[in-house]
């Protein structure tokens, strides 16, 4: 995919989650992140607290990257969250390099997602 691609596609997601939360602004990386975190526990809260975030935002990392063979879901806990553990480590290669990794899994992610709702 051309980095114009990728850009646009980003952008598409990202106004996809904007219009489906009624948000004024376009969320970035970790906003989606958390939102995935939200569907991948599977039940919503009204609040959260501040660990519980970090906490769903790993799991939407763990999520998408599980198919690249980085984590492996071991199941969930008593109070429901799932947990995976680490199988493979990703190569440092910068902030930049790893945001643009989540970013394409992201894409991926709503994809499926979208196309599964449809059916």
């Amino acid at each position: 995919m051309e980095s114009w691609e990728f850009e646009f596609e980003w952008l598409r997601i990202r106004h996809y989650v904007k219009d489906a939360m009624s948000a004024k602004e376009l969320p970035d990386v970790k906003a989606v992140l958390f939102l995935i975190g939200i569907q991948e526990l599977g039940r919503v809260q009204v609040e959260f607290t501040k660990e519980e975030k970090q906490d769903l935002m790993h799991v939407a990392v763990c999520t998408l990257l599980e198919e690249e063979g980085h984590y492996k879901f071991v199941g969930r806990d008593q109070d429901g969250w799932p947990h995976w553990e680490v199988t493979k480590r990703i190569k440092s290669t910068g902030v930049e390099d790893q945001e643009e990794l989540l970013k394409k899994k992201i894409i991926e992610y709503f994809d499926k997602q979208i196309i599964n709702e449809s059916n």
